[in-house]
């Protein structure tokens, strides 16, 4: 059977910052399957580029007074070092502001325009009158209409992924001024994505291969209306002019997807005719993260059905990168740059972890540092790298590096059907299953080369030792290939201890025998240490005095039955739902302060959830409420948290919540206080991502 060709995008970063953790998770997914493909001997073209037209790029360039194409290209230098650095295998890395890009751009526009499914009309926009200039939808931020979410976007809310027109939002604010932004009249090019709900709905219900959770949302957006695109910005914007127009420009979201056309070219040496008939030919296959899933499963391809192009055959979306349980932020110090994780470790350490985590779903991944380094040192190098170069060190010491014969091939046999579930996990994206056999397969690995014993047995038979060593010698060399994706540096130095050329999927079942292998290594070392600075370099006097709050981890947890502790009056047995199937009992003493306990049940609280577990008066306690009382102490009421989710982190800014237990003493430690209704610590208020914390007490402390 004639496969046709594989044509692999991620989505484009943004020339406007450094790339970040959150960014490598995607990269390394798609390089993963890129790799893997080309192993399996399918032909593979595989894309990206910088994502570089927008406000944002015109308005911070100006800020340093450099012109957006100084800019840009500054910015796509770093993340090519960063990618470069990470073994990303890019046939091409592009930018959108290209000849290409402008090309493909101003055709799919001329026929859209051609065939009536593009229209202008008056509309109202945001203007900012202190910048004296209209507002693009990511230059209004506000509270999201649908679900009131703060600090939202004009054009899509990051929370709920609604999206709606920066005149909905509530609050609206200009992100450049902070001045309320008034409303003008201006003239614009609509694209009319609502003509496409019936062919965006059989495309959508027919893909077998898009994600079913991905399916389902994008179909409830479609049956509950889509509304028409307005494709077109405003001077000044740093894009493509639209062809006849003084002050109209491209919208970024319009051309940015046209950049996967754009790198294809690149690729193809500038030919746009050839890059077109490719698309056309070629299984598309695009990963993006789940806050992008509106403009590349709607959109996006209902652009290419009016274009006359081939839409896509596969969207990959995966979920957010957390940070030690939470979401990466500045603000709250979770942030890690990419440059700055690679300077500190190797970054096929981070390959293997986020390898060892990805499913073909949009579940969130978390980067918990402490497991990360576990992960590393006892799987991938105690359980791998260390048998690689035993068996090869071996070797080497005692057999002047020659391989004899294989003994036991029914082991060999066994761990070759591994490798069918290995590449079927692959083939399904769903990673963490070819980790889990790879594993497997070290393990079994480890575990024939301790029973053989061959530091023993060397000295009773050298023969037999040497074939025990042959046979680990080819485990090792499977493990090498199916490993490549993954981990393709550590795989490269393998097949060079073993004297190999270059191996591919098809090499699997060859094995080695009679064969002089090359000097072991030791190819990967544990980590000792991780001296990782999370966030911004942190103020020395400030760190020291908001130290003791980074210790707590507070989640917001809700109250599922209550009862009184029959060997204490004052106390109350509490269960709790923190969500994740994560449930608790909770001992307080709060019988006093409520009259009728019962109006307990339902409330969201805060909760410290990594508080030492405690016996009180014959009950377990797992974790401690916050409640705050009054100066006198005769009003007590529990802390609430109405409008955020169950497992909401409740943090202050610039504090990255504790991983590790404690015990009580460590939490009296921390001043908790209350101020003016607002829950406060070390002059910061108490927050989720929902809502700040406050209380109907005015002034007094958390206990």
């Amino acid at each position: 059977m004639k496969h046709k060709p594989i044509f692999i995008t991620s989505a484009l970063p943004y020339a406007n910052g450094p790339l970040h953790l959150g960014s490598m998770v995607e990269h390394t997914q798609s390089d993963i399957y890129a790799r893997f493909m080309r192993m399996i001997g399918r032909k593979v073209v595989y894309v990206c580029a910088d994502d570089t037209h927008g406000t944002p790029i015109e308005v911070n360039a100006a800020k340093l007074n450099k012109t957006p194409e100084q800019f840009v290209k500054e910015w796509y230098n770093h993340h090519t070092a960063d990618l470069t650095g990470y073994h990303i295998s890019y046939d091409s890395f592009y930018t959108t502001n290209s000849k290409e890009s402008k090309h493909f751009t101003e055709k799919i526009f001329n026929i859209l325009k051609k065939n009536g499914h593009i229209y202008k009309k008056e509309i109202e926009l945001m203007y900012d009158l202190e910048a004296k200039r209209f507002l693009p939808d990511r230059y209004v931020k506000g509270i999201c209409p649908k679900c009131g979410s703060p600090d939202q976007y004009g054009d899509n809310c990051e929370k709920c992924g609604a999206t709606y027109n920066p005149n909905e939002l509530l609050e609206p604010y200009s992100v450049i001024t902070k001045s309320r932004p008034v409303v003008k009249i201006a003239e614009h090019y609509f694209f009319k994505l609502s003509s496409f709900s019936s062919k965006l709905k059989k495309w959508l219900t027919n893909n077998k291969k898009l994600q079913p959770e991905i399916k389902n949302q994008i179909l409830g957006w479609v049956n509950e209306g889509l509304e028409d695109w307005c494709i077109s910005r405003n001077a000044p914007y740093f894009g493509f002019k639209i062809p006849g127009e003084d002050d109209l420009y491209f919208y970024v979201w319009l051309d940015a997807p046209i950049g996967y056309m754009a790198a294809l070219a690149n690729e193809l040496n500038g030919k746009v005719d050839n890059a077109e008939k490719f698309w056309n030919e070629s299984d598309v296959t695009h990963f993006i993260g789940k806050d992008i899933i509106y403009f590349h499963l709607l959109f996006w391809p209902a652009v290419l059905m009016a274009s006359g192009f081939s839409i896509p055959d596969n969207v990959i979306v995966h979920g957010f990168l957390n940070i030690n349980g939470q979401k990466m932020s500045k603000s709250r110090g979770t942030f890690i740059r990419a440059i700055d994780f690679r300077e500190k470790t190797n970054t096929e350490f981070l390959r293997y972890y986020f390898a060892s985590n990805l499913t073909h779903t949009m579940t969130d991944l978390d980067l918990d540092l402490e497991k990360f380094i576990s992960k590393t040192n006892n799987e991938l190098v105690a359980n791998v790298a260390n048998f690689v170069y035993r068996t090869l060190s071996f070797t080497n010491k005692n057999y002047d590096s020659k391989l004899s014969t294989i003994r036991d091939t029914m082991l060999l046999e066994k761990i070759q059907k591994k490798t069918d579930e290995i590449k079927a996990a692959y083939e399904a994206f769903n990673y963490r299953d070819a980790v889990k056999n790879i594993q497997e397969i070290a393990s079994l690995g480890n575990k024939y080369f301790q029973n053989n014993e061959p530091w023993k047995l060397i000295k009773i038979n050298k023969e037999e030792t040497g074939e025990v060593l042959t046979d680990c010698a080819n485990i090792a060399k499977i493990l090498s290939i199916v490993l490549k994706p993954i981990l393709p540096m550590f795989s490269k130095s393998v097949e060079e201890q073993l004297n190999l050329k270059e191996q591919s999927w098809k090499d699997l079942p060859n094995y080695i025998e009679n064969h002089k292998i090359g000097k072991a290594v030791i190819a990967l070392q544990k980590i000792e240490k991780l001296d990782l600075q999370i966030g911004d370099k942190p103020n020395t006097k400030t760190q020291k005095k908001i130290d003791p709050f980074s210790k707590l981890n507070l989640k917001v947890a809700k109250i599922t039955s209550i009862s009184e502790h029959l060997k204490a009056d004052k106390l109350l047995l509490i269960n709790i739902d923190l969500g994740n199937n994560d449930k608790r009992q909770l001992v307080a003493g709060l019988k006093p302060f409520y009259e009728d306990i019962n109006e307990l049940i339902g409330k969201q609280i805060i909760v410290v959830t990594n508080l030492e577990h405690a016996n009180l008066r014959g009950e377990q306690s797992q974790g401690m409420l916050l409640a705050g009382e009054t100066k006198d102490s005769k009003t007590v009421k529990v802390l609430e948290a109405p409008k955020s989710k169950i497992g909401d982190q409740v943090y202050i800014e610039r504090i990255t919540p504790g991983s590790k237990t404690i015990k009580f003493d460590d939490f009296l430690k921390v001043k908790i206080y209350i101020e003016n209704n607002k829950v406060m610590s070390e002059g910061k208020q108490l927050k989720s991502d929902k809502e700040n914390i406050v209380t109907e007490i005015n002034n007094g402390k958390v206990r």
